[in-house]
Parts: C-alpha cells; sequence; structure tokens
C-alpha cells in the first residue's frame, strides 16, 4: 500500500486524492492524533506522543519549564544594571507590570500582581512560539488548554475577590449603587453571566487565532504536494504568513494577560469596600 492509501485508512476513504490527503494531514495535526508530519508521508514514524491532550499539555508544560528557567534561574533581579539575558526580559517585565498590571489594577493591587500576569504572559507567549517550529504542537491552538488559563482568571475573579474582600462585597460588585431594587434584580444575574462571557471569549480568542494561522501555513505547504515544484512560488507567501504568526504569537499574549488583567481589576474595584464612596465622591 503506498503512503498516500496509509495515511488515509484512518478517514475510511475508499478512493483517496491529494486533496483527501491534505484535508486529512491538515485535521491530524490540529488534533495530533497521528503520526504523520507531512501529506506524503515524509517524516511517518513512532510518535511518542500518543494521546493528543498529552501531546499539547508535554509543550505547555515545556514552556512553563522554559518560563521557570528563565526567571528562577538565568534572571538577575539582583543586577543594578542589567546586562544579558536579564537586559533583554526587563523591558517585558516593566511594561507588564507598567501597561498591564497597574494600569487595569491599581498601584498597589497592581505590584502585587505583576508576577501572576507576567507568568501568563511568558506561559501563553511561550506555547505560542514553540508550535512554530516544525514538528511540534501548539498547546495554546487547543480548546481546553486556552478553556483552563481562562478557568484560572475566572476563580481569580471569583474565588480570590471573595476571599479578599468578604462574601458580601462580592455579591454587591453586581449592584451597581443608585440602582433601583427592581432593576437589580434582572441587572445582577446579568452581571453574574458576564463573568462566564468574559471568560469564553479570553478561551476562544486565543485558542482560534493560534489555530486559524496554523491551518494557513499548511495549507500553502501542502501546495508543493499538490503541484510538486511548481508551487514553490508560494513559499515566500508562507514566509511572510510564518513571520506574521511569530507577531500574532506576541500579540495574543498581550491581548489575553491584558484582558485578564482588566476583568480581574473590575471586580476588584467594584468589590473594594469604599467603592460605593468612591463613585459617590465622583458624582
Amino acid at each position: 500500500m503506498n503512503v498516500l492509501n496509509t495515511l488515509l485508512a484512518a478517514s475510511g476513504q475508499n478512493h483517496p486524492t491529494k486533496m483527501d490527503a491534505i484535508i486529512f494531514w491538515i485535521k491530524d495535526h490540529m488534533s495530533l492524533a497521528g503520526k504523520h508530519w507531512s501529506p506524503a508521508g515524509f517524516g511517518e514514524g513512532p510518535n511518542i506522543f500518543s494521546n493528543n491532550f498529552t501531546t499539547q499539555s508535554f509543550f505547555l508544560i515545556l514552556s512553563a519549564v522554559i518560563t521557570l528557567i528563565l526567571f528562577g534561574v538565568l534572571y538577575n533581579k539582583k543586577q543594578k544594571t542589567p546586562t544579558g539575558l536579564t537586559n533583554f526580559l526587563e523591558p517585558f517585565v516593566i511594561y507588564v507590570r507598567d501597561e498591564i498590571a497597574v494600569k487595569n489594577m491599581g498601584e498597589k493591587d497592581g505590584k502585587a500582581w505583576t508576577p501572576f500576569f507576567c507568568s501568563l504572559f511568558f506561559l501563553i507567549l511561550g506555547s505560542n512560539l514553540l508550535g512554530l517550529i516544525p514538528g511540534n504542537a501548539t498547546a495554546t491552538g487547543t480548546f481546553w488548554i486556552t478553556g483552563s488559563l481562562a478557568l484560572i482568571v475566572f476563580l481569580c475573579m471569583t474565588l480570590v475577590v471573595a476571599i479578599k474582600y468578604g462574601p458580601v462585597n462580592f455579591i454587591k460588585a453586581f449592584m451597581p449603587p443608585g440602582v433601583p431594587g427592581w432593576v437589580l434584580l434582572l441587572l445582577t444575574p446579568l452581571e453574574m453571566i458576564g463573568l462566564v462571557v468574559k471568560c469564553v471569549s479570553l478561551t476562544i480568542r486565543l485558542f482560534a487565532n493560534m489555530l486559524a494561522g496554523h491551518i494557513v501555513l499548511f495549507s500553502i505547504m501542502a501546495l508543493l504536494y499538490v503541484f510538486s515544484y511548481y508551487a514553490i512560488l508560494a513559499y515566500p507567501i508562507a514566509i511572510g504568513i510564518y513571520a506574521l504568526e511569530v507577531f500574532v504569537g506576541f500579540l495574543q499574549a498581550y491581548v489575553f494577560t491584558f484582558l485578564a488583567a482588566l476583568f480581574i481589576g473590575e471586580m476588584f474595584h467594584h468589590a473594594h469596600p469604599h467603592h460605593d464612596h468612591d463613585e459617590e465622591h465622583a458624582h
């Protein structure tokens, strides 16, 4: 049996075509359930990652380990004048602290939460960039991983706020001051549902952007399999899209972290015991 029929055996195709092979190859990569790296079977062989969740989890853990090594071992906070790797990472840390954490949560809470947002940013960034290495998996290109990250943000918006300010102030965060009671009966449940909607949007935004970019890249690469060397002119386009994907990797890490800080900061602000007084003073 030729390589094409072997590749398509799992898809149930009786008369496989090249287009069938490409579709199966892309689906195979997105699900990470197979052992093939190309529609023609190049790189065919045993795969130690036999389960798609395990594969994506491995690269998520790898990103976490790299982040821990960078900041737990190589990053030197004691340097008065940062040099080397510390000098490279310092602008990212300062930007996350000043432009994301402090701006959305205030000076005190922002600086206290900077390690969390830095961890979130570099974990997502590492996962995004690792997925661009041929043969690797993009952990952030699956719904379950991005959903887990969004769940962490949801717990920060609910459980952490309830512990920090108390259950009463947490419930009051969904009740804007000065609103009639009968309106609150409708508004409060909607505000609570809004927390879930925000986290779902975080999940889908990151997952969809990373998944779409890989589908485009694989589709262009598949042209060489269909049209042979006549498709070589399409590869400069693939290089351009690849460079764009590197930018998107940074952008999506920033967007996820920024929105997480914005959503958590909103809950901290509304649940703060002096929130009502501040509102009246502002008016």
